[in-house]
């Protein structure tokens, strides 16, 4: 671990494939000596001795996770990510039996004392969540989840001249050309139409995988086993049906009034599926320039934004620690992820020439920052990585925080961009909490159909986003077909309904941004510091953040931005 100053370039770092009869050998020996300590001196040598050993199998997983995705079609990387799918759970027992030996050892205490009563909090939960009879199903899980992503990979959509994947056909989503809209909207129902039958067989057999795997802990189904696996220990399924429920009250009627708002300007009666991308007739805020620019102001960005960005910056570009072009069989889909030997993230997309390019350099770099900081702030590996409904906070207040610097990458339409790029965070939180609802109803209902499953999707659409309309011409996704282009209800389940919760912390920061910039970064810093260090609750208080389920938080955090719309809907 901590090869940081011997790293060069992503491209250059070797491979070597784990050997898991060997990591099995070691978990073994290790947890034996673990077992047999007679000081805290001991104990902790064992813990530094795991740190350094899974630091490395970490590394190469994500080398491979990386490569793989990248190019989908290279045979090489495709065996070696099946390979290690198909036997990291294997290990997981004897990386378990560690773990449970480090929550019974006499010197709990001192490991309190040393690294944080969360450390061992977290890995309580860890342990909790898992049994060696959910090991042949995580393996059957894993090839799913694979399935689907290459199913989605291989999508080759003549338009325009061009061959689109999924990423590259979404740009036309925005033209102002409608019939071009409506044309590239089609395609992309067309793709998900075609393949209905062997993704809804994927979803259901996920399902069943996971309800089982719920089953196998004592569990009713696999809800709380869900929740466990995202890390949640300060809050439950309740909490987040009122979180969903205030979304509900508060932000989908001005999400409504923000797409008639929309209509008006596009000289539409109304929003209909095609022109919801569409914000303003003579067309959306686009980057002015290709990867290489956007990269290049986003240096200049970083920079200016703090010292602290400024380093991080330049680590990233000297190690080509990114990969944004997008490419045939390259994955659609985006990431941050870490190199934790190098203590290193690197930074995965699909570059369509949209605003998301810029949102990428904000969003998956605000990832990335806060991955950076934890590395070299908190002193175990296993206090780097926060759950995920910390984690996207990191993120969405990044992108909040790039709109001073919106002219360098938008130019003269700097100030369009910085409406739709809120009108869309805003919009955003009730489709997501629509996903979140749709999970908690296909894993209570386990036996659900896939068309059930299809209902229920565009009941819950009725729901939040009651502006819908898909028109005449799309008929799988207006019986409610459109859930399975999300890639997160295939393979994380319950992760999504962190991107509404974390809108709100983001909201927050917004709002503290324009009164108190110095203030607003040090609340901000302090929670790329914290890293997993503490709870969420905790976490949220260290970086003076309200809880997002409290009454009326929704109201209280969003005000701020729903003002600014407002004002911007007037002028408009």
């Amino acid at each position: 671990m901590n090869k940081e100053n011997e790293l060069k370039t992503f491209s250059q770092l070797a491979y070597e494939r784990p050997d898991f009869e060997e990591i099995k050998k070691f978990y073994t020996r290790l947890n034996e000596k673990l077992k047999n300590a007679n000081s805290f001196e001991e104990v902790d040598a064992c813990i530094k001795e795991d740190e350094r050993y899974s630091s490395t199998l970490s590394t190469m997983m994500t080398i491979v996770e990386i490569r793989h995705t990248i190019d989908t079609s290279d045979s090489f990387y495709e065996r070696e990510d099946e390979y290690i799918r198909q036997n990291y759970p294997t290990a997981l027992s004897f990386m378990q039996a560690f773990n449970l030996s480090l929550l019974t050892s006499p010197y709990r205490k001192e490991i309190d004392e040393k690294y944080g009563a969360h450390f061992l909090r977290a890995l309580q939960l860890h342990v909790d969540s898992f049994c060696e009879k959910n090991v042949p199903l995580m393996q059957e899980e894993s090839e799913l989840t694979n399935r689907y992503q290459r199913l989605i990979a291989s999508c080759k959509i003549p338009f325009e001249n061009e061959e689109c994947n999924l990423y590259g056909i979404m740009k036309y989503f925005s033209s102002t050309n409608r019939d071009i809209r409506r044309k590239a909207v089609k395609k992309y129902e067309e793709f998900f139409a075609k393949n209905a039958d062997e993704m809804g067989e994927i979803f259901d057999k996920l399902v069943k995988i996971r309800h089982q795997m719920g089953v196998n802990m004592g569990f009713e189904n696999f809800i709380k086993l869900g929740y466990m696996q995202q890390g949640r220990l300060d809050y439950d399924e309740n909490m987040v049906a009122k979180f969903r429920e205030q979304v509900k009250a508060e932000l989908v009627p001005f999400c409504e009034k923000l797409y008639r708002a929309q209509a008006k300007r596009l000289g539409l009666e109304k929003i209909e599926f095609c022109d919801e991308e569409l914000v303003f007739p003579s067309g959306n805020a686009v980057p002015i320039g290709d990867r290489a620019y956007l990269v290049e102001k986003a240096r200049e960005m970083y920079h200016d934004l703090s010292k602290e960005t400024g380093e991080f910056i330049d680590f990233m570009l000297a190690h080509e620690l990114m990969d944004l072009d997008n490419k045939p069989n390259k994955a659609a889909t985006g990431y941050m992820t870490t190199l934790n030997d190098y203590k290193a993230p690197f930074v995965y997309s699909c570059f369509n020439g949209t605003t998301g390019d810029v949102d990428v350099l904000t969003h998956e770099m605000g990832h990335a920052f806060a991955g950076y900081t934890a590395m070299r702030t908190q002193p175990l590996q296993a206090l780097w990585s926060e759950p995920t409904d910390i984690a996207e906070i990191h993120s969405m207040t990044m992108e909040q925080f790039a709109y001073p610097y919106a002219e360098l990458f938008f130019g003269d339409k700097a100030d369009e961009y910085r409406f739709q790029h809120l009108q869309q965070a805003i919009t955003f939180v009730p489709f997501g909490v629509a996903v979140d609802e749709f999970q908690h109803i296909v894993y209570a209902n386990p036996n659900m159909t896939p068309k059930e499953r299809v209902s229920a999707w565009r009941d819950l659409e009725k729901k939040y986003m009651p502006w819908r309309d898909y028109g005449e011409d799309l008929p799988f996704f207006a019986t409610g077909g459109w859930w399975y282009h999300k890639l997160h209800i295939f393979h994380y389940p319950f992760y999504y309904i962190n991107y509404t919760l974390t809108t709100m912390g983001a909201m927050e920061f917004k709002k503290k941004q324009a009164e108190n910039p110095k203030e607003c970064w040090e609340d901000y810093r302090t929670l790329c510091a914290l890293g997993g260090s503490l709870g969420y609750t905790d976490t949220l208080k260290r970086a003076r953040l309200s809880l997002p389920f409290a009454d009326g938080a929704v109201k209280k955090a969003t005000s701020y931005a729903l003002s600014i719309l407002e004002k911007e809907m007037q002028k408009l």
